[in-house]
């Protein structure tokens, strides 16, 4: 039974033999512990693994890749016959690369065994919180997961990176009901480094759960006008994916994106610096390697409204003639502002305080519209009430353009650290 380093140097040895004259591996092997609270009960312990292996190969400028599970020698022999017979079917791209020689490296982060008595004691402690402090709250399922990650990269150039990172994720879906009357349900994903806390000080947990309570007395909205979003730390990662859209490989490479000639000019307001930071310290769920063969490093998106970096694979970028994004993307942090979420809601006319946004995909000019939901309306500088589910458009473009604020505190979720933020422009409206 060959080893991790052993398959992937026998799967690209595999590739080469075949006739690819560049090629690439990747290795990817995850052993998680998982245990689940439903309906108040511990229900589920289990030890799961999963391992998948990537192989690549450019001949003719030709590209083939696919995925497998099985890492045997036939089934890796096999895995590259299938790889040319792609290629010999694929039009030939001059944009197709594999990544450039890079000294080789090993990178290790987080808790690689899981504590398993103590992911049990944090999940009997939650469940007790949660019923003394919440009790109309309804925990539908709670799982608490420990990730040991390894990723093994190498090609034909002679690069050979190697990353184990460890980490929990905590994950409670819930909702609230007090007779016949229930809240919309919500849901949250923290990820963390250890559990030296109780769940509920992870993240926002806390105050989710005390709005689903609220969410109970929820009051349909009738009307439209035009007012503020505050964006919570929670619900922003939807806005920053719309933003990606646009600066990613499939719309930049048709050329169609609204950003593809605003580099180095100002896209959004000055307030706003988003970066890409997969080795910060401040997040757990960091990677090493990015999906492209490189060693990652931290990278700037835009820097006081500024335009910085495009998020672009090395395919995307040989094929756009632009710089490929140094982070492989994710991991994102928007610096704090200077006002505190409090007085952000003190300053709103007439608005919505949005917890949660179901949208589809932006347009291609960058418009989106769609439901609010576990969110409030916000009126002369006051929370009202929980609103059921309202609508909600506008477009990208303008929302980052019309910043009007940015809190000072930030919420830290493991995988990205956000602030409150605050929009103008919005069209709301209910029935």
């Amino acid at each position: 039974m060959l080893n991790g380093a052993d398959r992937c140097e026998y799967a690209l040895d595999a590739l080469e033999r075949i006739g690819f004259a560049k090629a690439e591996c990747t290795l990817n092997s995850v052993h998680g512990e998982e245990l689940n609270l439903d309906s108040g009960k511990i229900s589920l312990l289990r030890t799961t693994d999963d391992i998948t292996l990537h192989l690549g190969g450019i001949r003719n400028g030709a590209k083939g890749s696919l995925s497998m599970n099985r890492t045997d020698e036939r089934s890796m022999e096999e895995g590259a016959a299938r790889a040319m017979e792609l290629a010999e079917s694929s039009e030939p791209d001059p944009a197709h690369d594999i990544s450039p020689f890079q000294p080789a490296a090993e990178f290790q982060r987080g808790p690689l065994v899981a504590d398993l008595d103590l992911m049990h004691e944090r999940m009997k402690e939650f469940r007790q919180y949660t019923v003394r402090k919440y009790p109309s709250l309804i925990l539908r399922r709670t799982s608490i997961t420990h990730e040991s990650r390894s990723t093994h990269y190498t090609n034909t150039n002679g690069t050979d990176l190697r990353s184990r990172i460890g980490s929990y994720s905590i994950q409670p879906l819930f909702a609230s009901k007090e007779g016949k009357a229930t809240s919309s349900f919500n849901y949250a994903t923290v990820v963390s480094d250890s559990l030296d806390r109780p769940f509920w000080e992870y993240g926002s947990l806390d105050l989710l759960m005390l709005q689903s309570t609220e969410q109970v007395r929820s009051t349909v909205f009738e009307g439209k006008f035009e007012g503020d979003i505050i964006i919570t730390p929670e619900c922003l990662q939807e806005f920053v994916d719309m933003v990606c859209i646009y600066l990613g490989d499939r719309l930049m490479v048709r050329g169609t994106s609204i950003f593809r000639d605003s580099l180095s000019e100002r896209v959004a307001d000055e307030r706003l610096t988003l970066r890409s930071t997969p080795l910060s310290g401040e997040l757990a769920a960091g990677h090493f390697i990015t999906d492209d063969g490189f060693a990652a490093e931290n990278s700037t998106v835009i820097e006081s409204g500024i335009l910085r970096s495009f998020l672009l694979s090395l395919y995307g970028a040989r094929k756009t003639g632009r710089e490929r994004v140094k982070s492989g993307g994710g991991c994102f942090v928007l610096d704090p502002g200077d006002t505190s979420h409090q007085e952000m809601v003190a300053s709103v006319d007439r608005g919505v305080l949005l917890c949660r946004f179901s949208g589809g995909s932006p347009s291609a000019a960058g418009d989106f519209s769609g439901v609010a939901k576990n969110s409030y309306l916000i009126e002369e500088g006051e929370i009202r009430y929980p609103v059921k589910e309202m609508m909600i458009s506008g477009s990208i473009r303008d929302l980052l353009r019309n910043i009007r604020a940015i809190s000072a505190e930030r919420v830290n979720m493991g995988y990205c650290l956000y602030p409150w933020v605050r929009a103008g422009g919005l069209t709301i409206f209910g029935r």
